[in-house]
């Protein structure tokens, strides 16, 4: 029976809440829709299926089935699937709790277990194919098939090896942040955006900031700087965060946990100028270097964030990331101008890389994070994988979304200034890890929980609403419509 809800063609059944399905299960049905769970998650050959599957059995051995248990049935965790579990060898752990099940029966102590590895086991799977989908965007592809330096495509612009009194040039980029009117209830999450593109729906806008009573105008708030040193080093310093590094090794830039330049290093492996295709070749930094900028050459990285503390929810980190990407990018000759506006196609691409550099960093999160790379405000919706497309045949939304950037003729000067004049940014003092949030949302959304799923398509609801109160200019409308997303769905 749960497995047809999976596999339904028809809306009406696939958005079924587990809850209602498992309400009048006693324990034995629930133990034989959990062995065909089980079976079916091993051998279908779509990623959400599977996915969606692993979340249902983690949700009835953590809610369903030990309230049907005797509250005698306590029952023992075998050490060696622990051990398995702690490893992060997720599959090896199942079969060993399923085995005790089978051998002395169901009960708190292995459904427990079994919970918490089908949990793992579903996020390592979704991280698995996300990082699968970034590797085959186009652009992306060629620097994972890379493994000398020999073989390196990419060179420095010549104006930047220009000498002015001893000194290379220096490139500066400048991003501002991202503010959300609405995300649709964390509709851009990847998985969602892939498995359900027509509810994956975010009004974003680019925002600059400035200190109130300080400063005379607001200012892009990232700043990203690139230039040539003559050492075969890789000179990385972050500002804000006061760290500072020289790298002298390949595999320091893929050693994430070695400091807090994380971001920079996934930008010079996402841009290209130290491909991930190369990690582990035990080649030379200073050759790789050679090939791009010359013999006894080297690269200075420097990040900056002005005045925005840390957690602010503004997704800095993204659009710091995009900016050191869109740097190393011009710096390297993959845009069509050194300095000035990015095209589209060079946007998206940044975009592509953005998402690989915070999964190569191990921070996942969402596409509209990256929304400073687009100027103003925009819609940004999912997109039906087409034939194209390297998700055709295993999500029904692709990795890449879409952007719509609103000119003045859909949303007015007028309107935009008084928007402007209505925001202050204050800070409470708060920092939120946003993980857990962004994994519970998910797991909703696969279990299509029945409070959760009315929630999603009342926000989308909302999400239109708050569009006709910015085309229309009418920011107190818009004020409470933002409020009433804020404490409802």
């Amino acid at each position: 029976m749960l497995v047809s809800i999976i596999t339904a063609d028809d809306p009406a059944l696939r958005d079924r809440s587990l809850a209602e399905a498992c309400a009048g299960l006693d324990p034995t049905t629930l133990l034989a829709e959990c062995q065909e769970l089980d079976a079916f998650r091993r051998s279908s050959g779509n990623l959400y299926h599977r996915v969606r599957a692993i979340f249902f059995l983690q949700a009835i051995y953590r809610f369903h089935l030990p309230d049907k248990l005797s509250a005698e049935d306590t029952g023992s965790i075998p050490f060696t699937g622990y051990e398995d579990l702690l490893g992060r060898r997720f599959e090896e752990a199942i079969d060993i709790f399923l085995a005790k099940q089978t051998e002395e029966g169901p009960s708190d102590a292995i459904s427990s277990s079994l919970a918490a590895a089908y949990h793992q086991l579903a996020f390592q799977t979704l991280a698995d194919q996300v990082r699968k989908s970034v590797r085959t965007v186009r652009g992306n592809q060629w620097m994972f098939r890379m493994g000398h330096p020999a073989d390196h495509p990419l060179r420095i612009r010549p104006e930047l090896l220009s000498l002015t009194d001893n000194l290379f040039p220096v490139l500066c980029e400048r991003t501002p942040v991202r503010m959300d009117l609405t995300h649709s209830a964390w509709s851009d999450i990847f998985f969602l955006g892939m498995d359900f593109p027509q509810g994956a729906r975010v009004i974003n806008v680019s925002v600059d900031l400035a200190v109130h009573g300080r400063d005379d105008s607001p200012k892009p708030p990232v700043e990203a700087y690139f230039r040539i040193i003559d050492q075969p080093t890789l000179r990385l310093t972050s500002i804000d965060l006061k760290a500072s590094a020289e790298i002298s090794a390949l595999a320091e830039v893929f050693d994430f946990a070695k400091d807090y330049l994380g971001l920079l290093k996934a930008a010079l492996i996402a841009s290209g100028i130290v491909p991930p295709g190369i990690e582990g070749s035990g080649k030379s930094l200073a050759d790789l270097l050679a090939q791009i900028a010359g013999p006894g050459r080297g690269i200075e990285i420097v990040s900056s964030v002005n005045d925005i503390p840390k957690g602010s929810r503004l997704a800095v980190s993204t659009n710091l990331l995009a900016a050191l990407i869109s740097t190393c990018m011009r710096a390297t000759g993959q845009t069509q101008s050194l300095t000035g506006e990015l095209t589209e196609s060079e946007r998206r691409l940044v975009l592509a890389r953005a998402i690989l550099g915070e999964w190569i960093g191990g921070s996942g999160g969402g596409w509209q994070d990256s929304g400073g790379v687009w100027p103003g405000i925009k819609l940004i919706e999912g997109e039906v994988a087409g034939e194209t497309d390297p998700e055709y045949g295993v999500s029904r939304g692709r990795l890449m979304p879409k952007h719509h950037v609103f000119g003045d003729e859909e949303i007015s000067t007028e309107a935009r200034q008084a928007l402007t004049d209505s925001l202050i940014l204050v800070h409470g003092g708060m920092a939120q890890n946003v993980g857990p949030i962004l994994e519970m949302v998910t797991e909703k959304y696969l279990l299509r929980s029945k409070a959760e799923w009315q929630g999603r398509q009342d926000a989308l609801n909302l999400l239109e609403q708050i569009l006709n109160a910015l085309r229309t200019g009418d920011i107190r409308t818009l004020g409470k419509l933002t409020t009433k997303n804020f404490r409802g769905p």
